[in-house]
């Protein structure tokens, strides 16, 4: 009886007791979560998370390359070199482990001179400087080298008479890639402009995919098409092909974006094509992309969902922090019809107040309380989450000097990290 009696006035009490610290201790955890979390949920501008670098002389085992890029010295870099540079990343795909896909583009810039650069996509672990820490450098952990050994590419190649056909700088500018779910890879092609899909090794499956021309019939073709006749009329600029291309979140559908506008065509629109995977055709749609005026140049596009994506687009500047380098998040409408844009980074303004970027060497442009990405060419974006992106630079070894203006030393791979103000995927 008396347990019985203790046991309902004092229970009780405790139980209401516990409740109201239950209670209390959430609204506690809660406030501390707020005040923890309030520099994410109420930034002014886009913020520096992390930021990892490769240095511009890293090289990997190879042939010789750069030959036809000039003899003595390029920005202080000895030319040409005994392998081959890891360098001119344009595209990017996450792993999911902590490493990442970084796939290389044509090398020096020209088909004339890179016929000994291997276009390759390689492994590699960033480091991440972060507040929490991370030493900020980045490790390559292994490559693989696209090749038809096979024989699909029907044009000669600068390794045609050989047996595993490596590709070269010289064949195919290739400068944005996708993982379909049966794990082959997609690549867009500025040269052609051409689709090539291969295995999960670099081997080419299928010949080139050409692009057709809807309004006139035939296909769409730069200058540097060598498959094309010597007298065929191009309607895609030098250069001006497949620069970006996302592809659909179910993995069925590749978005081609080319570069530049076509001759005769709206000057300040881009032609994002629609690609049906598992036919292996164009289906006809075509989204509008419309450019900045300060604009010029579209560097990547990837979807994050069926209709929202990101889009990189810049000027030619280098090194000038009243330049155009921006990141645009994006919405596909209708077939025909222009996407929806909003500016969700201006990328030379960000800000730095974790100083994670430091001080650099005397005559760096864009480190400090104001971080900038001041490179010529910005070539790769990932999407994290809907609040956290990352971005690369190509950063054209031996030739840029964005970052280090002043000492005119060759631009590192740099890849950071990015926090948005602004969530996406509301657009």
């Amino acid at each position: 009886m008396t347990a019985e009696i203790f046991s309902f006035p004092v229970r009780r009490p405790t139980r209401r007791l516990l409740l109201a610290l239950l209670m209390g201790g959430a609204l506690l955890a809660c406030k501390h979560d707020k005040a923890h979390t309030s520099p994410e949920e109420r930034l002014s501008r886009p913020r520096l998370v992390g930021r990892a670098v490769l240095p511009a002389a890293t090289f990997a085992p190879g042939p010789p390359s750069g030959a036809r890029v000039g003899t003595g010295a390029v920005n202080g870099i000895p030319v040409p070199f005994d392998r081959q540079p890891v360098q001119g990343f344009s595209g990017v795909l996450d792993n999911g482990d902590g490493t990442f896909l970084a796939m290389t583009d044509n090398g020096y810039g020209a088909l004339e001179n890179s016929a000994d650069f291997l276009p390759r996509v390689y492994t590699v672990r960033p480091d991440f400087k972060t507040r929490e820490g991370g030493g900020g450098g980045m490790a390559v952990e292994g490559w693989f080298e696209l090749r038809d050994p096979d024989r699909h590419v029907a044009f000669p190649i600068t390794n045609h008479s050989t047996a595993e056909r490596l590709l070269t700088g010289a064949d195919f500018d290739i400068e944005s890639l996708q993982r379909a779910p049966d794990g082959t890879f997609w690549f867009g092609d500025e040269f052609g402009p051409f689709l090539l899909h291969t295995d999960a090794t670099g081997k080419l499956l299928e010949p080139p995919i050409p692009l057709p021309d809807f309004d006139n019939g035939g296909e769409l073709r730069s200058p540097q098409n060598k498959s094309a006749p010597p007298d065929q009329p191009f309607r895609v600029p030098a250069s001006g092909g497949f620069e970006s291309m996302a592809i659909s979140k179910d993995g069925q559908r590749l978005y081609p974006m080319l570069e530049k506008a076509l001759v005769g065509g709206e000057a300040g629109t881009r032609l994002i094509h629609e690609f049906d995977i598992p036919t292996r055709r164009y289906t006809g749609v075509r989204h509008l992309y419309p450019m900045e005026a300060r604009g010029g140049f579209v560097t990547d596009f990837i979807l994050f969902d069926e209709s929202h994506g990101l889009v990189l687009e810049r000027d030619n500047t280098q090194g000038d922090l009243s330049g155009f380098k921006a990141l645009y998040e994006v919405k596909l409408n209708g077939a025909g019809q222009p996407v929806t844009k909003r500016l969700a980074v201006d990328l030379l303004r960000i800000d730095d107040a974790l100083g994670l970027s430091g001080a650099g060497a005397p005559g760096d442009v864009g480190l400090g309380a104001e971080f900038a990405f001041p490179f010529v060419t910005i070539e790769a974006v990932l999407f994290f989450d809907s609040r956290h992106v990352g971005i690369l630079n190509d950063n054209n070894f031996p030739f840029s000097i964005g970052r280090h203006k002043g000492s005119g030393a060759p631009d590192d791979t740099e890849f950071i990290r990015v926090q948005l103000d602004q969530e996406l995927g509301r657009l």
